[in-house]
């Protein structure tokens, strides 16, 4: 099964972890879903942020 990954250094996609793990997030089931890495991640973390906000 291949893996996909987003490079935040360079904002491409990349099939299979071919740059440094700091660089990349991933990994993920699609290319379309590595290339939507940015807004995938910011819903996350705002879900993230409205979840640890109620359980103050």
């Amino acid at each position: 099964m291949t893996e996909w990954w987003y490079n935040n250094k360079t904002g491409e996609v990349e099939e299979g972890a071919q740059s440094l793990g700091s660089d990349r997030d991933g990994p993920f089931a699609t290319r379309e879903d590595a290339a939507r890495a940015p807004q995938i991640i910011a819903e996350r973390a705002r879900k993230w942020a409205e979840e640890e906000a109620q359980n103050r």
